[in-house]
Order: structure tokens, then sequence, then C-alpha cells
């Protein structure tokens, strides 16, 4: 395995692997790899010749109140478990690089971006829809594989591809969580041990809103009330938000009608975890038969 620290490295390295007529799969991360990030890496190696994951903790994707100077930093632990999992490549640009003095330039993906953590993280998906946009120029992939628990990152990512022709595909894939529930992430390690199992509130609650649907509930207002009821019994839980959209627009619903995101954001302590589900809403019939109320 490869550790690239060039932009102009890993640009020739992308040339030469095209000009064999190899195949590229990419896993971008900020690192602090978890078992998330490598079920992407395991499938990437499935698909595709040569795996390139990069780790680049992007500054313009946070906000003067974030954490970007504590965001957690481990190149060789990120670097044997990257190893493990199957990657080619772990390309790890510096800052002075992707972002030379005077760099003006930024991708902005209208509509998508004003809802859910765009509406809480002002300039948060410019700098990501940004960094990609860039990283893909370099890495020159086939496939990028991101993860459902970004679900707002992937569609945004999936509508600025298409809109710019970019001509790659992208793949997301499950959610991976721990045993309890919870879904992984970086910020994670955040978490004292008491804030760790508060925070399985947040997977608890999801459920709790996908049973409500399995169970013929329609009605997005009464589903995001139990979530909230929910949530706010754990003493250390602040939501920022729970909302219920449809999948393309991110636009919310009012009635469950067709496939819907449920997605929450909630403060566990200082630290801000997410989590999500889709769900469909169960046939009209079927609920009758069930008797089901909807």
């Amino acid at each position: 395995m490869k550790l690239v620290d060039s932009i102009s490295r890993m640009a020739t390295l992308a040339r030469m692997y095209k000009k064999e007529g190899k195949s590229i799969g990419f896993v971008p991360t900020m690192g602090a790899l978890h078992e998330g990030h490598l079920s992407l890496v395991r499938t990437a190696k499935k698909h595709t010749d040569v795996v390139v994951i990069s780790i680049f903790v992007n500054p313009i994707q946070f906000g003067e109140t974030e954490d970007l100077d504590k965001y957690p930093r481990d190149i060789k632990r990120d670097e044997e478990l990257a190893r493990t999992a199957g990657a080619d490549i772990i390309f790890y640009p510096p800052v002075s690089q992707m972002y030379t003095d005077g760099y003006s330039t930024y991708v902005f993906v209208e509509g998508l971006t004003d809802t859910l953590c765009g509406a809480s993280r002002p300039g948060h998906f410019k700098g990501v829809a940004t960094v990609v946009t860039k990283l893909f120029g370099i890495v020159k992939p086939d496939i990028a594989y991101f993860g459902q628990k970004d679900a707002q990152q992937a569609i945004v990512i999936k509508k600025m591809v298409e809109d710019l022709n970019v001509g790659i595909e992208i793949k997301v894939l499950p959610i991976v969580r721990e045993e309890d529930g919870l879904a992984m992430s970086s910020r994670n390690a955040y978490l004292s041990e008491e804030e760790r199992r508060d925070a399985t509130v947040l997977y608890r609650s999801l459920e709790k809103a996908e049973g409500m649907t399995k169970h013929g509930e329609k009605d997005p207002k009464k589903i995001i009330k139990a979530v909230t009821e929910m949530i706010t019994e754990v003493p250390g839980a602040k939501i920022d938000y729970v909302s219920i959209v449809d999948t393309k627009s991110l636009k919310n619903v009012d009635k469950i009608s067709q496939e819907v995101l449920i997605a929450i954001a909630v403060y566990i302590g200082k630290t801000r975890l997410i989590d999500n589900i889709m769900v469909k809403p169960v046939p009209e019939a079927h609920s009758a038969r069930k008797g089901l109320a909807v």
C-alpha cells in the first residue's frame, strides 16, 4: 500500500492506472477510520482494481465554533486499518496543497443544502461539495463510495455529479452500527462513558419511528412528536432537528405516501451526532387487512 501526500503524485498514479486500463474505486474520508469506512473500502476492493482512500480533514466544511482543531487525527492507526481492509493507496494531502494562497473557487449545490444539517451548519455543504469535486479531479475514480449515515451528504454529492456531468458512479452503502445500534462515527470518540450510553437513544428513537410507520402511521407530525419525546427523556440529549423528508428533494413531507428519510441530529453533551433511516409506508389495503390505523 502506498501513502501519497502529494497532489501531483496522486494525479500521476491515477493517469498511470487509467492508461493500464485499471478501474479506480475511491473512499473519501476525514480519517479517524472505523468499521463504517472500512466496509466501504472492502466493497470497493470487490468491484474495482485499485482502491484509493483519502484522509483529509477539510477545514472549509467546519464552522467557526466547530471542532476542526480537536477532530481526531492518527495517520499511523488509519494507515494500518486501511491496509488491513485492502486499500492500495492512502491519499493524504496537506491543506497547503488543497487550498493554496488566494484560493477562491467553491462548489455550491442549491436547494438540497438549505435543510437538515445545511440549516444548522451554514456553509458546511459548500465545503463538502468543493473538496469532493477537487478530490474527484485528482483521483479520477470510476466509482466513489459513501455511507448512508451521512445521507444528506450522499444526496448532495449525487446531485453535484449529475449536474456537472462528472461521470463518476456514486454508491451509497448501509450504515454500520455498534451492537447497541449506535451508528459508527469518528465523533463517537468524544463521548464519555455515560454519554455513550445516552447516545443509543438516537437509534432507539428511529426504531420507534420505523415501528410507527410499519403500523400504518402516515402523519409525520405524530412520528416527530414521538421521537422528540423519547429523545428529550434523556437528560444529556439536546435536539438539533428531527425531520421527515422526501428522499430526493429533502423537503418536509405532509404525509408519508412514499419512501421518506427520517433524519435526526442530536447533541449528546457537546458532541453533535446524526443518524437516519429510510422507511416506506404500509400500503392502505395491507393496513386495513391488519386492522391498523392509517
